[in-house]
């Protein structure tokens, strides 16, 4: 049995669908009754919050290997418990950041934090390290049900971004095969885009003259201060304006891990063409 957190989550909701449809037997951990709702047939819904193990404990009992996202508190306590349980093996979603070590970057440091603690429980682990996710572009339907301008940050950095669907694909390998213990997976998409570029095969796939206006430094952080907390915008300058990350390299994990290249830019709007029709 496998339990995957955070599973109507970008990533978690594939990997669920993936071991559904390949007939093994899958724990999904949700919020609530309408997220469990949302599971795919075939996988048992486990209502919890992964902030506090002892509301769903009880369902690692028959678990021997667990799909973890980073970011959690009572992370100790949650690995403790899947300890003593018999879970065995833990395959962290963690993140591009996570290599810096940069304990003073807001994002970075949960996500190193976890590793630490993956490591140090005693379970078998294996850490996935990916860049962007391509799910990210859907932040701009709001835009684009209002005109034909998409005004986004950082519009000179060329990013790897990689579908959600091939992370998933890796977890799943390794949630269920040998060979992936202690070892740590940089995860990226075939092709490194500016938001510029994205937007231009956008359009052309939806067939609407979409026009990028980058937002300046000053511009991009008034509007994320708005949505998030300071040290988080902070975060990001130095991952995109300082370059304290590298997500422009394209890395062949992917290709080498699953026998096949990682889905394209284009190949996942075209997949989720249906989803920018509805913003």
């Amino acid at each position: 049995m496998l339990l995957v957190t955070g599973a109507t989550g970008n990533v978690g909701r594939e990997v669920v669908r993936q071991l559904a449809g390949a007939g093994r037997p899958v724990k999904g951990l949700v919020r609530n009754q309408h997220s469990a709702d949302r599971l795919p047939a075939g996988v048992e819904p486990v209502i919890g919050d992964l902030g506090q193990p002892e509301t769903f404990v009880a369902a690692l009992s028959d678990v021997t290997a667990i799909h973890l996202l980073a970011g959690y508190a009572g992370l100790d306590a949650l690995l403790s418990a899947a300890r003593e349980t018999g879970v065995r093996r833990i395959v962290l979603q963690s993140s591009s950041s996570a290599p810096s070590g940069d304990l003073d970057n807001a994002v970075a440091r949960y996500h190193i934090l976890a590793e630490r603690a993956v490591r140090a429980s005693g379970l078998e682990w294996t850490f996935l390290q990916p860049n962007t996710f391509m799910t990210n572009t859907l932040d701009w339907r709001d835009q684009l049900a209002a005109g034909d301008t998409v005004r986004a940050a950082f519009g000179g950095v060329a990013v790897a971004t990689i579908d959600p669907a091939d992370i998933a694909a890796v977890s799943v390998q390794a949630l269920t095969t040998d060979g992936h213990a202690g070892r740590s997976y940089r995860l990226s998409g075939p092709q490194a885009l500016r938001p510029g570029d994205r937007l231009e095969i956008l359009a052309r796939v939806l067939r609407r003259p979409l026009r990028f206006e980058p937002l300046s430094d000053e511009q991009a952080r008034a509007e994320m201060t708005a949505d998030m907390p300071a040290e988080y915008v902070d975060a990001f300058f130095s991952f995109f304006v300082d370059g304290t990350i590298d997500e422009t390299t394209v890395h062949p994990t992917v290709q080498e891990l699953l026998e096949r290249p990682p889905a394209s830019f284009e190949q996942w709007v075209r997949a989720h063409v249906g989803e920018f029709a509805a913003g």
